[in-house]
């Protein structure tokens, strides 16, 4: 297993802790594990104090061995109980911190009113934003953990016309590729920040059950295998002549590739042929467009414009209704990270950032398009994915 280098480590926390000078915030205590693991490279059950300046703390419930052998920081102490948090904090400052910052965004409201108690004299403020700004941006380091994971999903995606039949379940279909990933390092499930997002490894379907839309934040549903978790693939039976849509994550080392690619056992319609042609169109002109500094927004609305202009308005990022108002987000640690393109969303999209572009369409006959991964680079995107972009067709 690879361990995060302490360079690493030591420049995400003084990039954090210049933020925390800059809002005049004597320190955050961190609890959500995508944070935890980027501030300290591990993941035990935890509570992490980063100071405005000096060492970060690091208590640890479970297991403190485990975390002294993967995390490069210098304190790494036992707890048996939050209630000793604020006076081994105390006790590590000198003075109780009168301000703190947590991550509001994700903190439960009961956990809230515990650490309300622990530090009775606190004034918190909500951190996330800054946690969020620093980890949009990605080092070579961890942009290279995201090369790897797109190698993996290329050669699960190479492997599919291998094992793709016609008459085959989707859920089958769905089982041979993850196979091809977990063997290679596909590491844990995909993490989401947004509450209630749940997300397994990625989305399969097929012909008309890509029309099916579900409660997640993406223009393609899928009919699930339960009601309990109705989205991606299902029961499906896979028949000639109609669109294999496959969007699937990897993640390796904890960072996320994102990539959808197109198969069929026969021919496609025209309709649907036309509308991946155009799919790839709008994805090149996007990119064409972006540069460093570039607002968050912009690649939204010209992809919406292009797609009106090709008379997709009822069918561009989902199917009337069910249609999606984003273009591309964010991938890291999380698969909703900063950039989100989006309307209104106006922040910068700087050299550094790694996002995923997904330009799709859904008809009532299925889903169709393409994703792949990009990096800002100082001279634009920087495309990531490897896999060829035609659709793959079997007889």
């Amino acid at each position: 297993m690879n361990v995060t280098p302490e360079s690493e480590i030591k420049a995400r926390i003084e990039r954090f802790q210049s933020s925390l000078q800059a809002k005049e915030m004597p320190g955050a205590i961190i609890l959500l594990n995508s944070d935890l693991f980027y501030f300290t490279g591990t993941v035990q059950n935890s509570v992490l104090y980063i100071p405005a300046s000096g060492e970060p703390l690091l208590m640890v419930k479970k297991s403190v061995s485990r975390a002294q052998q993967e995390s490069p920081l210098k304190n790494i102490i036992p707890i048996k109980s939050p209630k000793e948090i604020a006076g081994i904090i105390a006790e590590a400052s000198g003075t109780s911190p009168v301000k703190l910052g947590l991550e509001l965004d994700v903190m439960p409201v009961n956990l809230y009113n515990t650490y309300k108690k622990i530090f009775p004299n606190a004034e918190f403020s909500d951190i996330s934003p800054a946690v969020k700004e620093v980890r949009a941006v990605k080092s070579i380091y961890e942009i290279g953990l995201i090369r790897q994971a797109l190698g993996v999903i290329d050669k699960a995606f190479s492997a599919i016309p291998s094992f793709l039949r016609e008459g085959m379940l989707e859920i089958e279909l769905a089982a041979c590729f993850e196979a091809e990933m977990r063997k290679r390092g596909y590491s844990s499930c995909c993490k989401m920040r947004a509450f209630n997002q749940d997300f397994f490894f990625g989305n399969l379907c097929t012909g008309s059950s890509g029309a099916f839309p579900s409660f997640f934040d993406g223009p393609v549903g899928g009919m699930g295998v339960s009601l309990s978790q109705p989205q991606g693939a299902g029961w499906k039976k896979i028949n000639r002549n109609e669109v294999v849509y496959v969007d699937y994550t990897c993640v390796i080392d904890g960072y996320t590739g994102d990539q959808t690619r197109i198969f069929c056992i026969g021919e496609l319609s025209p309709r649907l042929v036309k509308a991946y042609e155009d799919a790839l169109l709008i994805e090149a002109e996007t990119i064409k467009a972006m540069k460093p500094g570039t607002p968050a927004e912009e690649p939204y609305l010209l992809a919406v414009k292009l797609a009106e202009e090709l008379g997709y308005k009822d069918s561009f990022m989902g199917y009337k209704d069910d249609q999606v108002k984003f273009i591309g987000h964010g991938i890291g640690l999380e698969l909703d990270e900063w950039p989100i393109m989006a309307k209104g969303l106006v922040a910068p999209i700087m050299p550094g950032m790694t996002f995923a572009l997904e330009p799709k369409f859904v008809f009532p006959e299925g889903a169709i398009g393409i994703e792949n991964s990009y990096v800002m680079t100082e001279k634009g995107p920087e495309s990531l994915s490897i896999t060829p972009t035609t659709i793959t067709y079997l007889k």
